[in-house]
């Protein structure tokens, strides 16, 4: 007995004097159709010990993770107001043995967008003073939703399929000018599908609005989660309820021309941890298996 007391006691002081094991080596992998204004960058995080968690930031925003088997995946959106240069992604990991950190840049390099000339009903550039108090309410209502806490995605592999079978016809950045004056950049992607066809949820999501606004027209917004927002504008009919839970694949609605519009036609836009980022992208980066 006295042995194997002595034995426990050498194998407690050897265990005590032992170094502590080191904090985990992360490894970071981005991935993105071209490093400017408007674009999603999937960031991929590995480590060579078990991580418990994993936290990111960049453009000064938090950027939630998400786990993927051995790995964490984490979308950064490059806004289209960003400055051109260098930007940090931060990476944050906890695990048994300490926290870990790494970062990686983004070069963000610059992008030629066009210009498109459109004539549009004279109310929907210059807004009768009637509807300033809808317009301002309509908008904090959205930018309320934009900058809500991220929610959880309903898979963690999230992943898009296009919302309608047609082509996109209008590119995402597009600096427009309605009927002579200037506006912002088209911050979507539009369809030119017919009035009537129906609109299809891109991927899982849960609806957040889902109502008739001044500019948009019928419109239908769908959190999918980690931060991430589908807004569809100038339905004819809304299908889709507030707090409802969607499908990949979900109708959620109908093409139509209400709104700002000077035809029928699907307008997409994505906003992602409040950057506005080309629904293509998504569609490129992250398509559904087929």
């Amino acid at each position: 007995m006295a042995l194997i007391m002595r034995a426990l006691l050498v194998a407690v002081a050897v265990a005590a004097c032992a170094p502590p094991l080191p904090a985990p080596t992360l490894s970071v992998n981005a991935r993105a159709r071209g490093l400017h204004q408007g674009e999603v960058v999937v960031v991929t995080v590995t480590a060579d010990a078990p991580v418990t968690a994993v936290r990111g930031r960049a453009f000064d925003r938090d950027v939630p993770a998400v786990r993927i088997g051995d790995s964490w995946r984490l979308l950064v959106g490059i806004d289209l107001d960003v400055s051109l240069g260098t930007h940090t992604v931060k990476i944050d990991a906890d695990s048994p043995t300490g926290p870990a950190t790494a970062v990686h840049d983004l070069v963000v390099t610059a992008k030629a967008f066009r210009t498109r000339r459109l004539t549009v009903d004279p109310d929907f550039v210059n807004a009768p003073a009637a509807m300033a108090e809808r317009i301002a309410a309509e908008s904090k209502a959205l930018n309320a939703i934009w900058s809500a806490a991220p929610t959880e995605p309903a898979t963690a592999a999230l992943t898009f399929a296009a919302p309608v079978p047609h082509r996109a016809n209008s590119a995402f950045g597009t600096r427009s000018i309605f009927n002579g004056e200037p506006r912002g950049a088209h911050s979507g992607a539009d369809f030119l599908s017919p009035t009537g066809t129906p609109v299809r949820a891109p991927a899982p999501g849960a609806v957040v609005l889902a109502k008739d606004l001044y500019f948009s027209g019928g419109s239908v917004v769908i959190d999918h989660g980690l931060g991430l927002f589908s807004f569809f504008a100038h339905f004819s009919k809304i299908t889709a309820t507030v707090g409802e839970t969607v499908e990949a694949g979900a109708i959620v609605g109908h093409v139509g021309a209400t709104g700002r519009v000077t035809g029928p036609h699907l307008h997409w836009t994505v906003r992602l941890n409040g950057a506005r980022v080309d629904p293509l992208a998504l569609l490129e980066l992250l398509p559904i298996a087929k």
